[in-house]
Parts: C-alpha cells; structure tokens; sequence
C-alpha cells in the first residue's frame, strides 16, 4: 500500500513539474518532464494542460513537442477553452497549423459560445482565418446571436479579415438575432472602414 501511495505521489510530482515548466515556458524541462513519465495531458487547478498553456502564449517549438507526445489537441479547459481557440486568438499561425494537421475540433465552443473561428475573425488574424476556412469551416456557420464571421471581424474593424472573408463567400446580407447585417454592426461600432467597404456589397 504504502509503494503505491509512494508511486501516486511521484506521478503527481512529475506532473506538476511538466505544467510549472510549460508556465515558465522552459521547452527543455518540459521535454524532461515527459521523458521522466509525466502524463503529456494533466491538468492544472483550472483545467489548463501544458499545451494549452503552450497554445496561450505562442511556444511553438514546446507546443510541437507535445503534441508529438500524444498530447490532446482538444481537450478544454474549465472554460471550456481549447488549444486551438487559445492559438487563433493569439494569432499564433504554426501552432493553429499544427494542431489542425491533429485533426483538432473546429466546432468547439466554449463557455461563452465562441469558437476558434470567432476568436480568430474577432481579433482580425487573417491567417488563422484562412487556415480555418481551408480546414472546413463553412465561412456562413451562424454562432452564437446568430452571428457570423465576418459579423464580429465587422465590428472590431478587421479589414483585412473582412476583405478575406468576402472573397471566400460570406454574405454580407445575413442578420444577426437582432436584425443586424454586418454593415450595421460595423456602424453602431463605429468602424468606419469597414462599414464603407461593406456599403460596396450588393
């Protein structure tokens, strides 16, 4: 009884050191943590892996690491907040690329209704976007409100993410649950540029 508790302990142990390295952002403790038997996907108090933690700040090398450990690519935290929803909010490119090549969920939503494909458009990453798009995710998908893509890249003023979504096909028509188009979204956020470039669409 008394080894198996002692084992119990190291494990934990071990685990702890994985997700304080993947805090410190330290790619070599983490390596070590997982060559000495750490669990590639325990969690902290808060639901966090170390991938995700990876996927939050943009540690690339780290999050590759992982990932080529077995780590979960779409495992939530208590928020629901997954590691690919964490990379497209932050715009980290290579790791979204990554996790995508993982077969990563695209629907995934969190506790606040928002997905990778939000975050991303919300927060005017273009790129993040098109690797999206390319992956499956159909650029009319209403979320949450009824809300689209080019909806919320609309009213922060994410030109680029606008234009982008245009040209794959979003329909600027489309209205949210309370009768909003984009173009109106973009007005009452006062985001003069694109509601300009959206007034062009017919």
């Amino acid at each position: 009884m008394l080894c198996l508790q002692a084992r119990a302990d190291d494990d934990i142990s071990l685990n702890a050191r994985l997700l304080a390295a993947a805090r410190a952002g330290d790619a070599v403790a983490v390596s070590a943590s997982l060559q000495q038997g750490a669990a590639v996907n325990a969690r902290n108090r808060i639901g966090d892996t170390a991938l995700l933690t990876a996927a939050k700040r943009g540690l690339t090398e780290m999050a590759r690491t992982l990932v080529e450990h077995g780590a979960d690519v779409s495992q939530a935290n208590v928020q629901g907040v997954t590691p690919l929803m964490a990379a497209a909010f932050g715009g980290f490119d290579e790791i979204v690329a990554m996790l995508l090549a993982r077969h990563a969920e695209l629907a995934a939503t969190d506790r606040v209704g928002k997905t990778a494909m939000i975050y991303a458009a919300g927060e005017g990453h273009a790129g993040v976007v098109r690797q999206l798009l390319d992956a499956g995710v159909d650029v009319n998908t209403l979320y949450a409100n009824e809300l689209t893509a080019l909806m919320w890249a609309a009213g922060y003023d994410k030109v680029d993410t606008v234009r982008l979504l245009l040209s794959r096909g979003a329909r600027p028509e489309l209205r949210d649950n309370r009768g909003l188009t984009a173009r109106e979204i973009a007005d009452q956020a006062g985001a003069k540029t694109v509601a300009g470039l959206l007034s062009t669409q017919h």
